[in-house]
């Protein structure tokens, strides 16, 4: 609703420059004003068009005020300091029309593209347990998700397995040749509680195994070809290994309602010859070019995104970009276009499908295979690409964009999105709690970078676990006499809400120093101060003795309650509710989730006020309860929708 009356204020606004002085201004900025009782937009377009009118920003703005005429939803247009425009909203219209929209929650976002989303998030190796900056990228993908579900767009949500990898080669070199493990050993480790504990373990002893003599490192070279090529012991205990980890990483991000429809695995890439077909493509277009002299000799190269050649002279080698290397194997680079050509079916191959997970709300999650079932869901052949990978990872997606875009695909190019953010790393307090050993330097860091190739992190269950023993500690001090059953699941609320509020209230481009304290907190910008509005809200209704999701506004005099000079804080509050969608949007343009959880805890801070300042269940005037009880519902529920949208869910009590 809100975006709709911007859009009907941006169309009166055109139509008076183009019919009163022939201008046709196709951007149009509308801000919102800095404080409701100046109105609820405002427009410095005078200044902007001062130099093309030749008159003062402060005529502009008079002619515009005197000329615009009536536009629906609209009270009044002002001039404000030396030619701002401040336009007010029909309060009572919009308090009419928002009691009935936001109640049933529903507002409508801006028309989604036609054609299927893909978003690919979390796709973590294989090979050891999931760690905090892992969750930070599940967390971001999934809400990214959700923003585009809120949005009614169709979205498949695919989980990268690269399972062939140097990573997943070297917890084999371990078992191989550190611990001497067969087969049949290694099966019966997979079956044992957290396995994927054992392999972190393992890949930071092989670390230090290879530091102490370098030549251990051909054992990874034999090891990443025996898995390349397939069929033999050594691919089946990494197919073993791989599969298992990945399934502890699945159980990790279903303690988080985090879920994926299909997971692409790398070994089906190699052995189904998706880059067979793209390399057929990338040569047959001029992508690629074989290198004949150079550093690069005998590989297979395309040029990096914005290298050129001067006159008459070869590309340098820094300005090429090795795609195949001299020995003839194809690096991630190259395997990533493959994909990336399927994802948007140009490919012409497909994967095999076969069931992997069922989720206990039933969702069926796939698993690529080199044969499969003859039925199953379409996956691939996207209109767009929403890849969640890390800001270190730029060069390989430009890479990927600029195979499409050499391809003659400029549509899919320009519809393939690098979601990027940067790495979560722990402040010195967070990592003194975990038991790790600091020097005096480190204590003095704003943050310490986590490694899982030294060992050195936070494990994803870790991490959960002891927020949700510090939230069940809160939960029991406030409410003893709530079943244990209960104050466990509230904990678990709580504990989910506070991470992936946390991973969430930081733009993406910053980096995340995490810290328990700081994340558990009841006050301040935090999950659990936003769920305990929504709480807050509840209790106002269960103490009354009304139904919050049955409440409905009536018997109100909207024009009398909300109307011209009546309460701003009020209205201000019914304003921020209806934003929601019009912030959706701009999540989803933007790509910055960060976005809706200010929107959140703007909310609640608001509503904390607004509870402080109005005796709602004592007020005496019966219309005036009526308008603050309606207040009180339409915050509650549209909270509850975003919390939703961000993956948080809001517990009984708190």
């Amino acid at each position: 609703m809100y975006r709709h009356l911007e859009q009907q204020l941006r169309a009166a606004v055109r139509d008076f420059f183009q019919r009163t002085y022939g201008l046709d201004l196709p951007q149009i900025v509308i801000n919102q004003a800095p404080n409701v009782e100046f109105g609820e937009y405002a427009l410095s377009l005078a200044f902007e068009l001062a130099k093309t009118l030749r008159k003062a920003p402060h005529k502009i703005a008079e002619e515009v005020v005197a000329g615009i005429g009536a536009v629906p939803g609209f009270a009044k247009f002002e001039v404000a300091g030396a030619g701002y425009i401040n336009a007010r909203l029909n309060r009572a219209e919009l308090a009419a029309a928002l009691a009935v929209t936001l109640a049933a929650g529903k507002d409508a976002t801006a028309a989604p593209p036609s054609g299927k989303t893909l978003v690919e998030h979390t796709s973590i190796n294989p090979n050891k347990a999931a760690h905090v900056g892992h969750l930070r990228n599940a967390i971001l993908g999934d809400t990214f998700v959700r923003l585009l579900r809120f949005a009614g767009r169709e979205v498949d949500v695919q989980n990268y397995i690269d399972n062939t990898g140097v990573q997943v080669a070297d917890v084999v070199v371990g078992f191989l040749h550190i611990e001497g493990k067969c087969l049949a050993e290694i099966e019966v480790l997979t079956r044992a509680p957290r396995f994927d504990y054992y392999c972190w373990d393992l890949y930071a002893q092989v670390s230090r195994w290879y530091a102490e003599d370098k030549a251990r490192l051909q054992m990874r070279g034999q090891v990443l070809h025996a898995l390349e090529e397939g069929g033999n012991d050594t691919a089946a205990m990494a197919e073993l290994i791989s599969t298992a980890v990945l399934r502890r990483h699945l159980e990790t991000m279903e303690r988080l309602d985090i879920e994926y429809d299909f997971l692409p695995r790398e070994s089906e890439i190699l052995h189904l010859h998706f880059w067979d077909a793209a390399f057929a493509k990338l040569k047959e277009g001029k992508v690629l070019f074989f290198e004949e002299q150079g550093k690069n000799q005998g590989c297979w190269v395309m040029k990096r995104a914005g290298a050129e050649a001067a006159a008459n002279e070869e590309l340098t080698d820094e300005d090429q970009k090795v795609i195949v290397r001299s020995n003839g194997t194809v690096g991630y680079v190259g395997k990533d276009i493959a994909y990336h050509m399927w994802k948007f079916g140009l490919l012409g191959r497909d994967f095999g499908y076969r069931r992997f997970l069922v989720y206990p709300n039933s969702h069926q999650c796939w698993m690529s295979a080199l044969t499969g079932e003859t039925e199953h869901p379409h996956f691939g052949d996207v209109s767009e690409i929403y890849n969640v990978i890390d800001a270190r990872q730029s060069d390989p997606q430009t890479t990927v964009i600029e195979a499409l875009r050499g391809l003659g695909y400029q549509a899919q190019a320009d519809h393939y999105t690098h979601f990027s953010y940067e790495m979560v790393a722990l402040t010195p307090r967070c990592a003194a709690e975990l038991g790790y050993e600091l020097s005096e330097k480190d204590k003095q860091r704003a943050y310490i970078e986590v490694s899982g190739r030294k060992g050195f992190g936070v494990k994803a269950d870790d991490l959960l676990d002891t927020l949700i023993a510090n939230a069940k500690q809160e939960v029991d001090s406030r409410h003893p006499e709530t079943p244990d059953e209960e104050r466990a699941a509230v904990a678990s609320q709580i504990a989910i809400g506070a991470l992936r509020y946390f991973m969430l209230k930081v733009t993406k481009s910053s980096v995340i120093a995490f810290d328990f304290k700081e994340a558990l907190a009841f006050e301040g910008e935090t999950g659990p101060y936003v769920q305990y509005a929504v709480v807050r809200a509840t209790n106002i209704f269960r103490k009354g003795g009304f139904d919050p999701d049955q409440f409905r506004a009536e018997n109100i005099d909207w024009e009398k309650q909300l109307g011209g000079d009546a309460d701003n804080d009020i209205w201000d509050l019914w304003l921020t509710a209806a934003k929601t969608s019009y912030i959706v949007d701009q999540c989803i343009a933007t790509t910055e989730p960060a976005y809706l959880a200010k929107h959140a805890f703007q909310m609640a801070q608001k509503f904390s006020y607004f509870y402080h300042r109005h005796p709602i269940l004592s007020e005496t005037d019966e219309e005036k309860k009526a308008l603050l009880l309606a207040t009180t519902a339409v915050i509650r529920r549209e909270l509850t929708r975003i919390l939703a949208v961000m993956g948080i869910t809001v517990p009984a009590v708190m």
